[in-house]
């Protein structure tokens, strides 16, 4: 039995010294793809702001008399043009005035008549040794003071007129009108504006926090997110920041091509520049979004990747994103080599 055993035993160890030691499975390479170094690089800071499209400046449409405003002919929305008649205001008060200004001049003209046939008559007496020198200098005298009070009763009525045609509603601008909510038929005072309209190019004005008024300087970019408006009016200009400060807030003007006064008044939201950061950014092909989630893929130990979920934000420009949290300075980031488009796609 003990030989049966031992030849067993034998069997069994040249059995284990013919079969190869087990091995670790080989590092799998990574796929053909794009890899990016992660570094800080200067970029704008942006800072969300409220916006709302206007005119450089805004024209009053006064009333210049008291009364009754008759006619209003334009609303809002219509263009007009500079010293178009817009409205009608009308002080019957004007009228009575104006007819006694001019019964004045009637009775002054014929006060007039009166006095210069009398000295006519006087004239003649005084040539043929009627009357002395003194009698003739009385007559030319209150002939004289006869025709003063008729140009100065004119002159009355003509005040009166010139007051009473102030009541056409002049537009002091060329633009279009804002507001116009006066009806026809109210009682307007002098100063009342009639009608509101716009004067000069359309502008983008914002309104910022005090904090960061000493931070914006004319040429700063402004980026406005507002879907309807054209493609080409994404993107501005600083062109004026006001001096003065406004329950906290200072304005500042900007420009934008394409801006039209269509909307004047409209509210938009809008990012203006207010200097430069250190900042992680990176394509957009670095970024993939499952699920409502921003990952990317990081390089781990040269050999493998790894998916992570990123925090990002929008850049200045649209092919780029700007990654807050997540990865750090110095990880490797691996996309896919996009393919190559075929000429004329």
């Amino acid at each position: 039995m003990a030989k049966w055993f031992w030849l067993a035993g034998a069997l069994l160890a040249l059995s284990a010294c013919g079969r190869e030691p087990e091995r670790e499975p080989a590092a799998a390479s990574l796929p053909a793809g794009d890899i990016l170094r992660l570094a800080p690089k200067e970029m704008a800071e942006l800072k969300a702001v409220g916006a709302e499209i206007a005119t450089r400046d805004q024209a009053e449409a006064l009333a210049r008399i008291p009364g009754v405003l008759t006619s209003l002919s334009v609303r809002a929305g219509d263009v007009v043009q500079e010293g178009q008649r817009i409205g009608l205001i009308v002080d019957s008060r004007l009228g009575y005035e104006t007819r006694a200004y001019g019964a004045q001049v009637a009775a002054a003209q014929a006060e007039a008549a009166r006095a210069n046939a009398d000295l006519a008559r006087i004239r003649d007496l005084y040539d043929n040794g009627v009357y002395a020198k003194a009698r003739l200098d009385q007559a030319l005298a209150a002939a004289h003071a006869a025709d003063a009070q008729v140009a100065a009763a004119r002159a009355q009525q003509g005040a009166s007129a010139s007051v009473a045609e102030q009541g056409a509603v002049l537009a002091p601008a060329t633009g279009r009108v804002l507001r116009a909510d006066i009806p026809a038929g109210s009682v307007v005072a002098p100063g009342m504006s009639i009608a509101t309209i716009t004067a000069g190019p359309p502008i983008l004005r914002l309104m910022l926090p005090e904090s960061v008024a000493g931070q914006v300087r004319p040429g700063a970019r402004v980026i406005v997110n507002d879907g309807n408006l054209p493609s080409n009016s994404s993107q501005g200009s600083v062109t004026q920041v006001y001096p003065g400060i406004t329950n906290g807030q200072v304005r500042v003007d900007a420009t934008l091509p394409g801006l039209t006064t269509q909307f004047v008044g409209r509210r938009v939201s809008a990012s203006v520049e207010i200097g430069t950061r250190k900042a992680l950014v990176a394509p957009k092909i670095f970024v993939t979004t499952r699920y409502g989630i921003d990952q990317v893929q990081v390089v781990v130990d040269g050999k493998r990747l790894s998916m992570v979920p990123v925090q990002i934000a929008p850049t200045g420009d649209p092919d780029t994103v700007e990654i807050l949290s997540g990865v750090y300075s110095g990880d490797a980031l691996w996309a896919p080599t996009r393919p190559a488009r075929a000429a004329g796609q």
